[in-house]
């Protein structure tokens, strides 16, 4: 089967060869495989490793487009800058993590007002050619092909940061509401610029943070509320143009899955082990519902310890395997600590233990 095929079928539960591929990598990782001679330069994980899946990131919705990011401080280690959402963001210059929030413009209702003006559809928010390009690479390989890019929860918090976001579903949920709704909107109006011109994908991959360790960023009853609704309204313009829709969460968010399933979703990825998600329960109780891609231990990796990866993968490809739903995947991204020998046979494992 050609990765397009296998992916299509996982996704509707439907028999397969084997279980599907795919990963995430850190920056770093790359650098220190090809200083190392593993990875050709230009040559990605996908032909490098023969994943099922290629994705297109397209769009680019930070508020005020014309706005030229300034540092405003650097150190040896940091830099720290203003962004075109208003955010003040320190990023490490030597290594990937995520920026930390150091100050936002938008922080209430009335930041907001004097803000949202500048969410329009223009054309300059979309790398027609980087789609165009990708699309036509992945067609090539046989490959699946998704456009990727946020969902509604992670257009917001950019803008006005994680905390004043999340007062504001206790205090204002319609100011809150509003913004999903405006990015929601936003991200339909994108999309059909972009397909109508450049031709649809395989399928839609939104990526949405809504976790940390041990607990949703939410109560269920705040999502379903909330962000539930703009969920919907993207993933129906998916389903309208039969494309299945993976959604991406780091952290724990088991409560916020039925409320998920109930807005469209077919598969759920990452399953993050160390934030308290559980895979095999996950499977059990959902997997009539919804595919799975993730959920295999990353840092049972750090320890490149094949006998400890053997254990990971035999307690569980066995079992999430059946019912043709199941896309093997770390619970987060590969690290440079990862040895690249340890990677190989990770895979080699998995797809053993993975065929049918």
């Amino acid at each position: 089967m050609t990765g397009k095929e296998r992916m299509l079928n996982i996704l509707a539960h439907e028999p397969v060869d084997r279980i599907g591929l795919y990963e995430h990598f850190w920056g770093d990782t790359h650098r220190a495989w090809q200083e190392a001679g593993h990875i050709k330069a230009g040559e990605s994980y996908a032909d490098h490793f023969g994943f099922d899946m290629d994705e297109c990131w397209a769009f680019n919705l930070v508020a005020d487009l014309d706005f030229v990011p300034k540092v405003v401080a650097e150190d040896e280690h940091t830099k720290t800058f203003l962004d075109g959402n208003g955010a003040v963001l320190r990023r490490h210059k030597f290594h990937d993590t995520t920026p930390e929030h150091i100050d936002f413009t938008v922080k209430e209702r009335e930041d907001w007002d004097k803000m949202k003006h500048l969410l329009v559809p223009d054309r300059r928010r979309i790398n027609f050619e980087g789609y165009r390009n990708a699309k036509r690479y992945a067609a090539e390989k046989g490959r699946f092909f998704v456009w990727s890019g946020v969902n509604v929860f992670e257009s917001i918090h950019p803008l006005c940061g994680h905390e004043n976001m999340l007062v504001g579903m206790a205090l204002d949920p319609d100011w809150v509401r509003e913004m999903a709704e405006t990015y929601a909107e936003l991200t339909v109006q994108l999309q059909q610029m972009l397909f109508e011109e450049e031709g649809y994908p395989d399928g839609i991959w939104y990526y949405e943070d809504m976790g940390y360790k041990g607990s949703p960023f939410m109560s269920p009853e705040m999502y379903r509320d909330i962000i539930e609704p703009s969920h919907k309204y993207t993933i129906d313009f998916a389903k309208r143009h039969n494309l299945p829709v993976i959604m991406h969460s780091c952290g724990y968010v088991e409560p916020l899955l039925p409320g998920m399933i109930e807005a469209g979703i077919d598969c759920l990825q990452v399953i993050e082990i160390k934030a308290g998600m559980d895979l095999l329960k996950l499977h059990k109780l959902y997997g009539d519902k919804i595919a799975f891609m993730g959920g295999i231990d990353v840092r049972v990796l750090y320890t490149n310890d094949y006998a400890a990866i053997d254990r990971e993968l035999e307690a569980k490809i066995p079992v999430v395997k059946q019912g043709y739903n199941y896309v093997v995947h770390s619970d987060h991204s590969i690290p440079k600590t990862v040895n690249y020998e340890t990677y190989r046979y990770f895979i080699k494992r998995a797809l053993e233990l993975g065929a049918y």
